[in-house]
């Protein structure tokens, strides 16, 4: 049985890998890591319209990965502090697995 606490880590655990489940997004991540980069240099590969990056940029942002900042009509991203930490964190541990498998059998 999960406890309430374990349950809400797992449940931003889980929200925090959705949001990065998404092929366009996971390339947009790519772009922004160790770089801010303006919206206008942001079009993945196969370009996608303007409202579509729009959209992937507010699923990032929701989920706390990227910040932007207004820079005229431009708005300039970056990963959030500690974004590619968090991702990783909330990837499960392969010891702990490795241990409850152990257990199973």
């Amino acid at each position: 049985m999960v406890d309430s606490r374990m349950a809400e880590s797992l449940e931003s655990d889980a929200a925090l890998l959705t949001a990065v489940a998404d092929p366009i997004r996971l390339q947009l991540l790519n772009l922004l890591v160790g770089r801010t980069r303006c919206v206008c240099n942001l079009q993945p590969d196969p370009p996608i319209p303007a409202n579509l990056l729009s959209y992937h940029l507010k699923v990032l942002r929701e989920a706390g990965l990227i910040e932007g900042a207004r820079r005229g009509r431009w708005i300039d991203y970056s990963l959030t502090e500690g974004a590619l930490e968090r991702l990783h964190a909330a990837l499960p541990d392969p010891a702990s697995i490795r241990r409850q498998l152990a257990l199973v059998r």
